[in-house]
């Protein structure tokens, strides 16, 4: 493993109240944007679509008008938590996260699954922690935790809007809160990259290289494709307290407000997306044991994966 890890340039806990509105839009991502209104096609190209054209446009234009409303009154908020961990993988799919780097007190234990697919002989069955050092390498390493919102203010704004009949612009606050969410994700990542953790603090992309993902590290959150447990952001937020930025957690693991994210960073120079796919009833059986949950309920939140 040549890739020495990087201790954290700002160690603790970072909390972003009142993020610009203004800053953060610059780091939208149209194109989400536009198949939410079922349009397909990249933005910008889509703006200039022999079908969707015209409709994309304005469409835009309504959607920057909105956006200048909203950021000029003030009445919606962005806020954000961070904190880079000590951590090492220990028995192979599991990670251990520490108080301090002294590395002696377990603060949690992180639980991850593996690819359990059949590939060619020369594709490894990938899980999360092979992106960590095991704790026997004699490697210290560190992973992030971090929870956005851009949601603080949306529901109201959107009443406003209901009560006026104005269910366009009802819909379109809360799609242009769910892009600020996404965001905001990309704007604090992109600032642990560079001067919280600091691993890349030359780093110097714009907002398209951002997009295509052509930085060093990774942000999966759970629930998705990469680690698809949800009950994992128990773990999350138990350790960032969402609740400070007005974040918390449904009884079904969904996030409040809805444009909310939250994820872990992950900064090995070899961390990718992928997905975890259909696991076994022998792997669902190791990881109940591992988290200390029934098999039963384990299957009641891995559902959509399970291969029998």
């Amino acid at each position: 493993m040549s890739y020495r890890p990087q201790a954290p340039q700002k160690p603790g806990r970072h909390v972003f109240m009142d993020m610009s509105l203004r800053e953060l839009s610059n780091y939208i991502d149209w194109t989400p944007f536009f198949i939410s209104w079922e349009m397909k096609g990249s933005y910008p190209a889509i703006l200039e679509d022999a079908v969707y054209g015209k409709e994309a446009t304005n469409l835009f234009n309504d959607a920057h008008a909105i956006l200048d409303r909203i950021i000029e009154s003030g009445t919606l908020h962005a806020h954000a938590i961070c904190q880079v961990f000590p951590v090492q993988s220990v028995n192979d799919d599991d990670v251990e996260l520490y108080t301090d780097d002294t590395r002696s007190n377990v603060h949690a234990t992180l639980h991850f699954l593996r690819q359990q697919s059949q590939k060619a002989s020369t594709l490894p069955n990938i899980c999360l922690s092979d992106f960590i050092a095991p704790k026997d390498s004699g490697i210290v390493d560190y992973m992030g935790a971090f929870i956005v919102t851009a949601g603080i203010g949306c529901d109201a704004i959107s009443k406003e809007y209901e009560a006026l009949h104005d269910e366009y612009s009802s819909i379109m606050v809360k799609a242009l809160a769910d892009r600020l969410a996404e965001a905001s994700a990309e704007y604090l990542h992109q600032k642990v990259r560079k001067e919280i953790w600091g691993y890349i603090a030359d780093e110097a992309f714009d907002n398209s290289d951002l997009i295509a993902e052509k930085y060093q590290g990774i942000r999966p959150a759970p629930g998705y494709p990469a680690c698809p447990d949800h009950t994992e952001k128990l773990t999350l937020f138990s350790l960032l307290h969402g609740e400070e930025i007005g974040v918390s957690l449904t009884e079904s693991l969904a996030m409040m407000p809805a444009a909310s994210v939250c994820g872990w960073y992950f900064a090995h120079p070899k961390a990718q997306y992928f997905t975890v796919g259909k696991i076994e009833k022998d792997q669902v059986r190791e990881y109940a044991k591992r988290k200390n949950m029934s098999i039963e309920e384990c299957e009641r939140w891995l559902s959509p994966i399970l291969a029998y």
